[in-house]
């Protein structure tokens, strides 16, 4: 059974934000951000364009063409039906008249792409009805991306499972019963599977160089012996069905660390922690805290001890029904995100250094950030270069 649409909190956001109005649109598919705030379910053929406008004060309505008009039947306000381009355009104008602001998901100079679907010629057209159209990146994470108490359980499932996973890897590998890349791999999935666990692509087993490429992912055909004394990176992330995702790296030695493998890992693990601990010190301060923000304390650890040029990725990313969720990332390089990162969500922290032809050690683990402020790392972090010892 779907939930109310929350009209009241919709207003409330923008109110809060001085915008007259927010105009939700879809067509084929092309705004899953849109989809999932109205709840339309899966199987609804979506194959005309669709308007669903909520105003800052005043009850919201819906503009559906008439082969499709019954789409979103399921949320309150007047319907508007249309049958050709010129009767949308009239609908549309007269729907958003007397509204200077209009909020969509767009983001100026596409500084947050995941947040940035709708198409130039619908904000020209929406522009050419007198409003500014401005970005419901703000206030998105709200409706999109907010963790029930299910979901969160549901997590720690999937980090339990992801724990124990990657432990029987290092624990086949230190045996000899687990010889490559591929082999750890699918060990994994193995795991998944045995756990009722599902996963996006497939799990990363990088040994020595194939670890200074962040997203190396061995195959059958090309894969790597791990033999002694090599440098091992698992990356893994899994979902109960139906759930959110956990997600997180380790990264251990077939024998003893070498210097370089313990300077690069301290390094890693104080940025990751400088990281944490900003998020902590904001909300005990009861502060926002932005995702940029936390990315460049992070990187500005690994920058200062002479290794900036090697991490080649954003800090962090949301963590929801899909792996890469619609939230926050924690990013001030990759793309510009300044939206703050709000209670009941979670993200991975996961800087890395990078050694073109020697190794990469990446250090993940995910926070979620409680409803009353707590912050939490889900799984206990890795403090030491020792998982692989043998």
């Amino acid at each position: 059974m779907r939930k109310k649409m929350n009209i009241d909190e919709i207003q409330r956001q923008l109110k809060f934000y001085q915008i007259d109005g927010w105009l939700l649109y879809d067509f084929h598919g092309s705004n899953p951000l849109a989809l999932s705030v109205m709840e339309v379910p899966e199987p609804v053929l979506m194959t005309r364009r669709c308007f669903y406008w909520v105003p800052q004060v005043g009850a919201p309505s819906k503009i559906v063409h008439q082969i499709e008009s019954h789409n979103l039947d399921h949320l309150p306000g007047e319907k508007k039906v249309y049958f050709s381009w010129k009767e949308m355009h009239r609908t549309l104008a007269e729907t958003v008249q007397g509204a200077k602001s209009v909020a969509m998901e767009y983001s100026p100079n596409q500084d947050i792409p995941t947040a940035s679907v709708i198409d130039g010629g619908l904000i020209e057209l929406i522009r050419g009805f007198g409003p500014q159209v401005v970005s419901s990146a703000p206030f998105l994470q709200t409706f999109t991306c907010l963790w029930s108490k299910k979901q969160y359980a549901q997590h720690k499932e999937a980090a339990r499972v992801l724990e124990e996973a990657v432990e029987g890897a290092w624990r086949g590998i230190a045996a000899g019963k687990l010889t490559d890349e591929y082999q750890v791999q699918q060990f994994i999935l193995g795991e998944f599977e045995k756990n009722g666990c599902v996963t996006e692509g497939e799990p990363i087993c990088a040994v020595n160089a194939n670890s200074a490429d962040p997203h190396y992912v061995p195959t059958q055909d090309t894969c790597a012996p791990i033999q002694k004394g090599d440098f091992v990176l698992i990356d893994l992330w899994c979902k109960k069905k139906g759930g959110v995702f956990a997600d997180i790296t380790r990264v251990g030695v077939v024998g003893e660390p070498t210097a370089l493998h313990e300077e690069i890992f301290a390094i890693v693990r104080e940025a990751q922690k400088k990281g944490t601990d900003l998020i902590i010190e904001r909300y005990r301060e009861g502060k926002e805290v932005k995702g940029a923000e936390v990315d460049q304390v992070v990187r500005e650890v690994i920058e200062k001890k002479g290794y900036g040029n090697y991490f080649t990725h954003r800090t962090g990313h949301n963590i929801h029904t899909t792996n890469h969720g619609p939230g926050a990332n924690l990013d001030g390089i990759e793309t510009l995100d300044d939206r703050p990162l709000i209670p009941r969500t979670c993200f991975s922290i996961e800087p890395g250094i990078y050694l073109p032809g020697e190794f990469g050690v990446r250090l993940e683990y995910d926070v979620y950030i409680h409803e009353e402020g707590t912050v939490e790392v889900t799984l206990p972090p890795q403090e030491k270069i020792d998982f692989a010892s043998s």
